[in-house]
C-alpha cells in the first residue's frame, strides 16, 4: 500500500502529538494513552476525558489512528486504536521536524550565551 505524502496532516504540538506518540509507544487503548502521555511528556501533559476523545476524534478523522478491535474488561467494552501508516509517516516526519527545530533553537541559545 503506498502511503499519501503527509506534509498536510502534521497535528498540531500538544495533546495530539502526544497520543500520537502514545499509540507508537503501544498504548492501544484510550485509559492506557492517558498514562503513556503523561509518561511521554515527563507530566507536562494531562488529558482529561473530553481532551483524550477530542484528541482521539481529530486523529481518527485526519486517519492518523485507525479502530484495531475491542477488548472486554468485565461488562465494559472498550476501543482499541491503532496508528495507521499515514499516520506512522506523519508522526516520523513530526518528529524529524521537530528535532530540526530544537537544533535551531540550541544554536540559538548559545549564541545568546546560554546553556553554557
Amino acid at each position: 500500500m503506498t502511503v499519501p505524502a503527509a506534509p498536510h496532516a502534521l497535528p498540531n504540538l500538544g495533546s495530539v502529538l502526544n497520543m500520537a506518540l502514545a499509540s507508537a509507544s503501544g498504548g492501544r487503548r484510550p485509559e492506557h494513552r492517558v498514562h503513556a502521555t503523561g509518561d511521554i511528556s515527563g507530566g507536562r501533559v494531562r488529558l482529561g476525558p473530553g481532551t483524550l476523545y477530542g484528541a482521539l476524534t481529530n486523529l481518527l478523522n485526519q486517519k492518523l489512528i485507525r479502530r484495531s478491535g475491542e477488548t472486554v474488561a468485565g461488562s465494559d467494552r472498550r476501543k482499541v486504536y491503532a496508528l495507521t501508516p499515514l499516520g506512522e509517516k506523519v508522526l516520523i516526519l513530526e518528529g524529524e521536524r521537530l528535532a530540526s527545530l530544537s537544533r535551531l533553537a540550541s544554536d540559538v541559545t548559545k549564541r545568546l550565551g546560554g546553556m553554557q
